[in-house]
């Protein structure tokens, strides 16, 4: 932890890797809360192939979460990292949750036309579009934490009297 006056970064805001930690478990627990809030609003699975199990599912979020670290940690690393890359982590996220569906199928083994089946039916439904937004959103966040001079937040009796 650093003193109360300093800075975490090199410019004065977090620094990159708590940056990409907090961005991180922020992008799985609002992907699993999103999928499952809407997966009960819309009366829908996220993969709406039946028998495939567990496996497809948990193996494209996994990939959906590496993928998400792997791009934030790309996107921070500069000294003054910029915004417009958020957009190709999103797209990252997505396309790895599809290859992890893929995976995820075949280490189950299920056969290739479900599995195929899973990965369009995903990718064509509103369960695509809120991974994407939620990776976007939390890229922009890990961002925001490095540029900004944010510090941890403070109760009134530890801010220095002026």
């Amino acid at each position: 932890m650093s003193a109360p006056g300093d800075p975490g970064g090199p410019h004065g805001g977090v620094s990159a890797p708590v940056a990409v930690l907090f961005a991180t478990v922020g992008f799985f627990a609002l992907l699993v809360a999103g999928f499952g809030l809407l997966s009960l609003g819309a009366d829908a699975e996220v993969l709406p192939v039946t028998g495939l199990g567990q496996a497809p599912g948990a193996v494209g979020t996994a990939a959906a979460v590496i993928a998400f670290a792997a791009g934030a940690a790309m996107l921070v690393r500069p000294p003054r990292p910029a915004y417009r890359g958020v957009w190709l982590v999103a797209v990252g996220c997505f396309l790895a949750y599809l290859a992890g569906v893929l995976i995820g199928a075949a280490l189950a083994g299920v056969d290739l036309a479900r599995a195929i089946a899973a990965v369009g039916g995903f990718a064509t439904s509103w369960f695509a579009v809120l991974l994407a937004s939620i990776a976007l959103a939390s890229a922009w966040a890990a961002v925001a934490l490095v540029r900004t001079r944010a510090g941890r937040p403070r109760w009134p009796w530890e801010r220095q009297d002026d």
